[in-house]
């Protein structure tokens, strides 16, 4: 095996340095030796990408379809994600200079900041939050500002956006806005957007609205911030969610053509283009297959009632999911632990695997994320194990 050349182990962008691996799979990977252990860890759909979509993807590669496609994606399948966006956004993305296909929407994310960010900008981030957000911008050079929304039902209220741009000044260059959100499920109304709209409005700043959940919520309507801030909103979406694609590695970002072409450069630098079955495989999931998710969700909401009903009655507080597929839970004040020490402790006692809440950030210290995008019979083994656990702590 070989041996880093002595002194090159400080050759090393020290911003990639300076921050650490995901807490998420970090963690998952901490417990998964555990021999019997339920896992509620990761946001990876139990269900299988439609036969349809499935198929789509093989007449590709039987086509002969091998080839590099343009970087932003092969342009039907930028259309099909222009006409989607306009029913789900109510704006017109032009398919040539406003639509970029990614590689997932991680990397949606990843191009989008770093496109815009420079050393020393900043970027507000409501937390807790999907972790991914935090070594993009630390990589990037920017500065995280974090805005805690624990004691305000996980979500980001005007007076707390306010207090933090007339902290920060013109030095704010955007803020990631992710609904429904990854970890707590929570959605914001129409009513809510407006409210922040209004304060973005005045400033010179990018709202960044991962919106990759938007196909899975329960008795809400989506409403996306684009449809009120279009040219100060970059869209993030993909298939990985609403179609169960994870492994696929299909999202896109959309937002005016001058943010666009700057962002794609960053996309082609990355990945060069996508994956062409994969694109052929998104481009029938938006052509023919807009209401696959629709079974998927239904299955979801089911299970997010069972596990709430059951943590409710552990006595663990939470907040109603109204889309995604997690419930964040708060740890008992009978227990004085932080998220890491109770999650290993349930891992390790009870063999059921949770995601501690310091992993989102601010506001999760006392909190764990459970998915509940496992099947039925794992759900409801983890919370039997979880209900003799905390019979014998609390």
């Amino acid at each position: 095996m070989p041996e880093l050349q002595k002194g090159l182990s400080e050759v090393v962008n020290k911003h990639i340095a300076a921050v650490g691996p995901s807490g998420i799979r970090e963690f998952d990977q901490k417990i998964s030796s555990i021999d019997g252990i339920v896992k509620l860890t990761l946001g990876e759909p139990d269900f299988n990408v439609p036969e349809h979509v499935k198929q789509a993807a093989i007449d590709s590669i039987k086509a002969n379809k091998s080839h590099y496609s343009a970087s932003r994606g092969i342009i039907e399948l930028r259309q099909a994600i222009s006409r989607y966006l306009k029913t789900k956004t109510n704006v017109d993305y032009d398919p040539n200079t406003e639509i970029v296909v990614t590689m997932g929407a991680t990397e949606a994310i990843f191009s989008s900041l770093s496109s815009i960010i420079n050393p020393g900008d900043k970027v507000i981030v409501p937390t807790p939050a999907f972790a991914l957000y935090f070594p993009v911008v630390q990589v990037a050079g920017g500065e995280l500002i974090t805005i805690d929304t624990s004691e305000d039902g996980f979500v980001l209220t005007p007076e707390k956006l306010q207090k933090a741009l007339d902290e920060n000044g013109d030095s704010v260059k955007a803020i990631v806005l992710n609904y429904p959100s990854n970890p707590t499920g929570i959605e914001y109304t129409e009513d809510q957007l407006k409210a922040l709209a209004d304060i973005i409005s005045k400033h010179h700043m990018f709202v960044l609205a991962d919106e990759i959940y938007n196909e899975l919520t329960y008795g809400v309507e989506h409403h996306s911030i684009a449809s009120l801030l279009p040219d100060q909103t970059i869209v993030i979406n993909g298939l990985s969610k609403s179609h169960a694609m994870t492994g696929y590695r299909i999202g896109y970002f959309a937002g005016p053509k001058d943010f666009v072409t700057n962002a794609a450069k960053m996309h082609g630098f990355a990945v060069t283009c996508p994956s062409n079955p994969a694109q052929y495989a998104a481009l029938e999931a938006l052509t023919n297959g807009l209401h696959d998710a629709e079974p998927m969700r239904q299955q979801y909401q089911k299970r997010r009632d069972y596990i709430s009903k059951r943590l409710e009655a552990m006595g663990m507080e939470i907040a109603l999911p109204q889309g995604a597929f997690y419930i964040f839970a708060k740890i008992p004040d009978t227990i004085n632990e932080t998220s890491v020490e109770f999650a290993t402790d349930l891992a390790e006692h009870a063999k059921v695997g949770v995601v501690p809440g310091s992993a989102f950030g601010p506001g999760g210290q006392r909190y764990i994320r459970m998915s509940y995008a496992a099947s039925d019979d794992a759900i409801k083994l983890a919370m039997d194990r979880m209900s003799t656990y905390l019979l014998d702590r609390v």
